[in-house]
């Protein structure tokens, strides 16, 4: 449906071309898990900055961050009300695009990205449109590159034993290996999405990747 409500979009940072729309009264951004944006870097506060709505403006202010929160280029030193268009900056890895309202083009709501999305060239992973951070095991990550070939099909211990473990002796690769490797995997995208199954054992014959949006 077509609704009059600013977003955010990210330029740059963990999920580039992501969308947030601001539909809630206090919208809080930092490194901590329950952020609204969580930006999961060093050099961002766990509790960096928050945009409020106040007297149909969006407030955007720093909460004291270590380094620092910036519109269009200047670093806040109070409140500063959002107009269509401004950047803001949190710390230096991250840049998000305001787009007001009433701006010209319609603002489209759609519904939140689902399923599991990898990048083979770059090799990121994305979980219901968050990207995942920090970045899989050299490990986990072949086990599901080789699922994602082929969602939906079961690919045996020994086809993940050659893809995981190219250079180790076969016969040194135990049973319980290979599953506590999975379930790593598993914990790993339940971070992101705990409702979603992805990453499915086949009892007796091997794994298979669900879920999974090409």
């Amino acid at each position: 449906m077509i609704a009059e409500t600013a977003m955010l979009l990210m330029v740059e940072g963990p999920a580039p071309g992501k969308r947030i729309f601001m539909d809630q009264p206090v919208l809080l951004i930092g490194r901590d898990e329950r952020c609204d944006i969580v930006i999961a870097e060093r050099q961002v506060s766990r509790h960096h900055a928050s945009i409020t709505l106040e007297d149909d403006s969006h407030v955007v202010r720093d909460l004291g961050s270590k380094n620092g929160t910036f519109v269009n280029g200047q670093e806040l030193d109070g409140p500063r009300a959002l107009q269509d268009g401004d950047e803001i900056q949190i710390a230096y890895c991250c840049k998000l695009a305001f787009v007001g309202a009433d701006a010209t083009a319609p603002v489209i709501l759609e519904e939140p990205e689902q399923g599991l999305r990898l990048d083979v060239e770059s090799k990121r992973v994305w979980v219901a449109g968050q990207e995942l951070a920090p970045p899989l095991s050299l490990a986990q990550y072949r086990l599901l590159g080789l699922l994602y070939q082929e969602p939906g099909r079961v690919y045996s211990r020994d086809q993940v034993v050659e893809a995981v473990w190219p250079e180790d002796d076969r016969e040194g690769i135990s049973e319980q290996a290979i599953d506590a490797l999975a379930r790593r995997l598993r914990e790993r995208l339940a971070e992101v999405d705990p409702e979603t199954q992805y990453v499915v054992t086949v009892r007796g014959h091997g794994f298979r990747l669900e879920n999974a949006v090409r």
